[in-house]
This record gives structure tokens, C-alpha cells and sequence, in this order.
């Protein structure tokens, strides 16, 4: 590996020939965010003094955690006429895109919604299919380093559009800061309740409940490794969406997108927070020194050039890889978050795109447009979950119920079929359940 010479800028360059980059490769790669042995008792010690003591355990956490001076659940609740004031009171111009966002995810997500389904087989047996919303769902939004109305809109909507009956929102406000946009994006989207709570307390809130706080089915939403140590800890007791490491992108790039481009798209991603990963992957050498080159001198443009800059020193890398079915292989072994495909024909690529959270293809479409207005969701699998998960959609506030509805003729096929394999198992009331329904 070796560093950019320029402006402080480190970030590592790879190539596939090189005999370690396997193993170079996976270090990079490399993340565990919910294994720290003293995180997990931190987190295991807040979600029991939330379910024994309620109200009163989330208003000390958030005095500690927060910096905050209240007294009673009250003054972290916001009301309905606070979101609107929150709405009414954006400039025109943020309102208009904030509503113009909204409705772009709606429609992606009204095409996602599945329909119930049934047939008939000939002896006149019912089998099929309900899909029915959860009743109540709970959001976390992040807050902190970064506000993210964009994040409201892409998890409440869809559970809107799933036809979930009850959003719970939960927000952490440092110090009592209030972000107008996020409270405008709750009106907008709908959210019923607003609490401004967060980090693991937030998390056992909506997975046990208190004198406050509703009981949620299912929290969905990222946030820091307090969060995601909590959910995965509260799984089971209710639904959680995915467990969310950092925010990364991988890039593809066949040489023809201005390089200039290219390095403010990792840069997206990478001024997240200093565990953000941003990928670059290209054949041509020369291509990659110019995004190189990009990099060192847009980094101190950035208002965030200091986060961006130990992102990319910590976890960035550009690769040089032999040739396009090569960079197909490293798509698919890093199964990115994001993956932008600039290139001349991407649509040449999906066949070979096995994993990855969402796809931007095309040197016109930057990831930054998936985050706030696309319509796609920007709740994504990280950390290569895209493997085996999909983006967050109306499918993850939806559940699916079977429906068997015998006939006396087909329940005697079927006793018949299911009295051999019963008895197979030695479960003979299972057996005798089914005879007993056999035709004389």
C-alpha cells in the first residue's frame, strides 16, 4: 500500500496483483461494530433499568447521556403542533423539497406493496397466502454528528404505504438541540408519537415499553454501536430491521467519469463519521491518480474535510484491479451498501451484480440522490450483509400469514399422507389428529 503524497490525504492504493491483497483487502474490510465485551454490559445494564423502571430510567439516561436538566417524560415528548410549527415554519424552498422527497419514496414503495393471495386444488382445499401490517412500528433517527430528515421520510413512509397503524419516533437531542428539519420530515411522514430519546434507552423503550413510552412489533433505523448493540440484544422480544454498520460506497469506474466527480462521491460518503468506507475500483491506472489527485485537493473544500479525512486514512482504498469481470468478482466479494457503476453501459453489468444494497448506474447518478430523493430506500445492508438482506421496504412492515383451508375430500388425502410421516416420527396424536378425519 502506499499513501497520497499531498495534502495530508491518506488513503490506501491496492492492486490485485499484489500477492497479499487478499489479506490486505480484508482488513480493510474488516468490521465488528457490536462486539466490545464492556459496550455490550453498558448496554445490557440500560435495557434492564428501562424495563424495571420505565419513565424514570429513560429520564435519568437522558440527562446523563444527553446533557439535559428534565423532570418528567413530558418534556421529551413532542406533540403534533410542534412537528406542524416545525413544517410551517421551513423556509419555502426546504418544505417544497422536503415534500417533493416524500412523495418520490411513496411511489417507489407503493409498487413494493405484496398482495394476499389463494388457489384452489381440485378436491376444493383453500391454500394461501394473508399479508397483514405490523399494528405498531418504532423508528430510530440518528442524531448527534448529523440530522437526518431524509432518514424520518425513509423509514416512516414505507410503513405508511404497509399500512402500519402506530409510527413511534425516537430522536436524540444533545443538549435540547431541536432539528426543525427532522420534526418538519415526522409531520410530513405522518409519525404519531415523537420522543426525544436515544441511544440504547431509546432501543428498550420501544422494545418493552413504559408508562410513556407504547410498545413497538418491530424497530427499524440506524444508529451508533449503543443502538446497534441494543437491538441486537432486544431482537426477539420485538422485530428489528438489520443491524447497521457504517456508511460505505464502492465506485466502479471505466476511466470515463471526470475524476473530480468521483472523489466528491466518496467524499459523501466517507464525511458521514470517521468509520465510513469509500471504495474506489478501476483498470485503469491512470484514472485512478487523477481521482487520487482529486481527492487531495478537493479534501480541503470539505466542511467536514476532518472527518472525511480519517475516514478515508482509516478504511478508504483505490484499487487497481486487472480488467471488468475482475471488478465484477470485487463487487460481489465486498457486496457493498452502495455501489455506483460508472461506467459507459451498466446496464451490462447487473446480470453479474449478485450483492449489493442499491445500485447507481450510469456517470449521471450519484449516490447522494438515493439518499434524499430517489425514491429507492437509503436503509441498506452493511458491512456485506448485502449478501443475504435487502433494502429496508413495506415488506419489512408486513407479515405473512398461511391459510389452509381443507375440504373433507382433500383432508383425507392429506391425513392419509400425513398419518405415514407422523407415525414415522413416533408423534402418534399428531397421526390419530389427522385419522380421525379420514372418510369411513
Amino acid at each position: 500500500m502506499s499513501e497520497s503524497p499531498t495534502a495530508g490525504v491518506e488513503i490506501a492504493r491496492l492492486s490485485t496483483e499484489q500477492d497479499d491483497f487478499d489479506a490486505r483487502l480484508d482488513h480493510l474490510l474488516a468490521w465488528e461494530g457490536v462486539s466490545d465485551a464492556a459496550i455490550q454490559q453498558r448496554v445490557d445494564e440500560i435495557l434492564a433499568a428501562v424495563r424495571a423502571q420505565g419513565d424514570a430510567a429513560l429520564i435519568e439516561y437522558s440527562n446523563r447521556f444527553d446533557r439535559l436538566a428534565v423532570t418528567s417524560m413530558a418534556e421529551l415528548t413532542l406533540c403534533e403542533p410542534r412537528l406542524r410549527e416545525a413544517y410551517e415554519g421551513l423556509p419555502a424552498q426546504q418544505r417544497e423539497a422536503l415534500a417533493a422527497a416524500a412523495e418520490r419514496i411513496r411511489v417507489y414503495h407503493e409498487h413494493q406493496k405484496p398482495a394476499s393471495w389463494q388457489y384452489t386444488e381440485a378436491d376444493g382445499t383453500v391454500l394461501g397466502q394473508q399479508v397483514t401490517p405490523l399494528d405498531r412500528a418504532g423508528i430510530y433517527v440518528p442524531g448527534g454528528k448529523a440530522a437526518y430528515p431524509s432518514s424520518v421520510l425513509m423509514n416512516a413512509i414505507p410503513a405508511h404505504v404497509a399500512g402500519v397503524r402506530e409510527i413511534v419516533m425516537v430522536v436524540p437531542t444533545p443538549d435540547g438541540v431541536l432539528n426543525e428539519l427532522v420534526l418538519a420530515a415526522a409531520y410530513l411522514a405522518g409519525v404519531d408519537h415523537v420522543f426525544t430519546l436515544g441511544g440504547a434507552q431509546a432501543v428498550a423503550a420501544l422494545a418493552y415499553g413504559t408508562e410513556t413510552v407504547p410498545r413497538v412489533d418491530k424497530i427499524v433505523g440506524p444508529g451508533n454501536i449503543y443502538v446497534a448493540t441494543a437491538k441486537r440484544a432486544v431482537f426477539g422480544q420485538v422485530g428489528i430491521d438489520m443491524i447497521a454498520g457504517p456508511s460505505e460506497i464502492l465506485v466502479v469506474s471505466d476511466g470515463g467519469t471526470d475524476p473530480d466527480w468521483l472523489a466528491m462521491d466518496l467524499f459523501s460518503q466517507a464525511e458521514h463519521d470517521e468509520d465510513a468506507q469509500a471504495i474506489l475500483v478501476s483498470w485503469d491506472e491512470a484514472h485512478l491518480a487523477a481521482v487520487e489527485a482529486a481527492i487531495s485537493r478537493l479534501l480541503p473544500t470539505l466542511e467536514r474535510a476532518e472527518i472525511v479525512r480519517e475516514s478515508l486514512s482509516r478504511r478508504g482504498v483505490l484499487i487497481r484491479c486487472r480488467d471488468r469481470d475482475e471488478a465484477a468478482t470485487l463487487i460481489n466479494r465486498i457486496a457493498p451498501e452502495h455501489l455506483e457503476l460508472s461506467v459507459a453501459n451498466p446496464e451490462g453489468w447487473l446480470g453479474d451484480v449478485r450483492h449489493a444494497g442499491a445500485i447507481f448506474m450510469g456517470r449521471y447518478t450519484a449516490e447522494a440522490l438515493g439518499d434524499y430523493c430517489a425514491g429507492p430506500n437509503h436503509v441498506l445492508p452493511t458491512s456485506g450483509t448485502a449478501r443475504f438482506s435487502s433494502p429496508l421496504g413495506v415488506y419489512d412492515f408486513q407479515k405473512r400469514s398461511s391459510i389452509i383451508h381443507c375440504s373433507a375430500e382433500g383432508a383425507g388425502e392429506l391425513g392419509k399422507i400425513a398419518s405415514t410421516l407422523a407415525r414415522g416420527e413416533s408423534l402418534t396424536a399428531h397421526a390419530r389428529s389427522a385419522e380421525y378425519r379420514l372418510k369411513p
